[in-house]
């Protein structure tokens, strides 16, 4: 091995590896939520805490006053054998079973033979078990059978003397600190109070910041907000949900003026169009006419063009379109083409979009497919979270060089494919740009027919 192998090792040993390790691992299995985190931050700290009393309490406190208790039934027994042992009179037996039940809260019987029973199995956790045990072994040093097993109040104890069996019936809870479950059944009664009442303040906590995270989404995604959304719940809370209505406010006044601007220079330059169209209609049918009638018709796609890439489709509300008639409309293009174009679809038909701007994403790229490809296959996949549709075909494809710069704004291929009719390089630039404001994206692969792959998808 060599020294620098060997550092490796040392390093990949190190506590500080194992931690980052242990974070990463935490990371993955923790969960990720704000609310269920919140709940985490709650209870575990809780939870830590009530172990640790638990542990001590029943470590010292509750196996201190047991050991305590136990040792002094011990010795109430221990008292009565040096007793019979003093005075083994039959007469003076029936004043010892006397005096022990009276003054010792001892029942006991003496039963001739030297057998005990076979001893019990021990239950899991015996505290009593294992403490009056093990002070009858210290105090007493006698063979013993104990029996603390069952619901019952007493606990039997038998014991081997030169006159027998000694059985003795002491009471559980004079060997036992019965009473203890009383501390763990509040302890923990008072957390799931806590616990309950932790749940109902984050929730109403966490309601404010989905809300918000859901307005945003909307917005996002080109919808309309929520109306009731406004700012709730704490300052901080407030203060985000206040700075995202201003913001969107300002976006909306921007795209409202842009849209003004827009429109008051396309009704110029379309006044102006439509005057050299006039005045190419007045001079007659000259054949050296035809080309300048071309441009102008090329000046006019152009700028439609340009104005819908600047204008986009966020002014459209959401709706409803059925992904089989926007398809078998799509077929049909391409049968007068005399091209081929097959679709699958798998989930609803119906989705919600906005209409005008995702019939615009699809036919942008089918259009792309017919142009330069002979056949197209569509596979359209409606989940619960997520709309995906791929465009498979047979064309001349994109270099993978290229891929990343087609979605420029006029950005085009000399080479491989123009991707825009008018040729102002839009076409691509107009489906990301829709696809995105839908929340979702437009990419390019390499299709299994040899040709490109565009890959739609948008959350739903």
């Amino acid at each position: 091995m060599t020294p620098f192998e060997q550092i490796r090792r040392d390093q990949d040993r190190s506590p500080a590896t194992g931690l980052r390790y242990l974070a990463r691992w935490l990371r993955h299995r923790l969960p990720t939520g704000l609310y269920a985190r919140s709940l985490l931050i709650i209870i575990l700290p809780m939870l830590i805490l009530q172990t640790v009393v638990a542990f001590v309490f029943m470590e010292r406190h509750w196996q201190l006053v047991t050991e305590r208790l136990s040792s002094a039934v011990t010795r109430d027994i221990s008292a009565v054998i040096a007793l019979i042992e003093a005075y083994p009179s039959p007469q003076d037996y029936g004043q010892m079973v006397q005096i022990a039940k009276e003054r010792l809260n001892l029942t006991i019987a003496m039963e001739p033979g030297s057998e005990l029973p076979p001893a019990r199995p021990r239950p899991f956790f015996s505290i009593l078990d294992q403490i009056l045990s093990d002070q009858i072994e210290r105090q007493i040093r006698r063979p013993f059978w104990i029996d603390t097993v069952g619901d019952s109040g007493l606990v039997e104890i038998r014991i081997v003397l030169d006159q027998g069996i000694l059985q003795i019936f002491a009471r559980r809870n004079e060997a036992y600190a019965s009473n203890t479950h009383i501390f763990l059944v509040w302890m923990v009664g008072t957390s799931l109070v806590l616990i309950i009442i932790s749940i109902l303040f984050l929730r109403g906590q966490i309601r404010p910041i989905l809300a918000l995270a859901n307005a945003a989404e909307s917005f996002g995604k080109g919808q309309r907000p929520p109306d009731d959304f406004s700012p709730r719940g704490a300052d901080e809370v407030r203060r985000a949900g206040l700075a995202f209505i201003l913001m969107r406010e300002r976006i909306e006044r921007q795209m409202e003026q842009r849209t003004a601007m827009l429109s008051g220079v396309s009704h110029d330059l379309r006044t102006i169009l439509t005057r050299f169209k006039l005045q190419l209609a007045l001079a007659g049918d000259d054949p050296e006419l035809d080309n300048l009638n071309q441009d102008v018709d090329d000046m006019q796609t152009m700028l439609e063009g340009y104005l819908d890439f600047a204008k986009g489709e966020a002014e459209e509300d959401v709706g409803q379109i059925r992904l089989g008639e926007l398809f078998e409309k799509l077929a049909t293009d391409f049968a007068l083409h005399k091209k081929t174009l097959t679709y699958t679809i798998e989930g609803d038909e119906a989705i919600a979009v906005r209409p005008n701007a995702f019939t615009r994403l699809v036919t942008n790229l089918a259009s792309n497919a017919r142009r330069y490809a002979t056949k197209l296959n569509i596979e359209a996949r409606h989940t619960a979270k997520w709309l995906v549709v791929i465009f498979d075909d047979d064309g001349p494809g994109i270099p993978q060089s290229a891929r990343d710069d087609v979605f420029k704004p006029f950005f085009r291929l000399d080479e491989a494919r123009n991707l825009d009719a008018s040729g102002t390089g839009l076409g691509l630039a107009i489906a990301r740009d829709i696809a995105r404001s839908h929340g979702g994206n437009v990419t390019l692969e390499d299709s299994p027919l040899g040709g490109l792959r565009a890959v739609i998808r948008i959350p739903v």
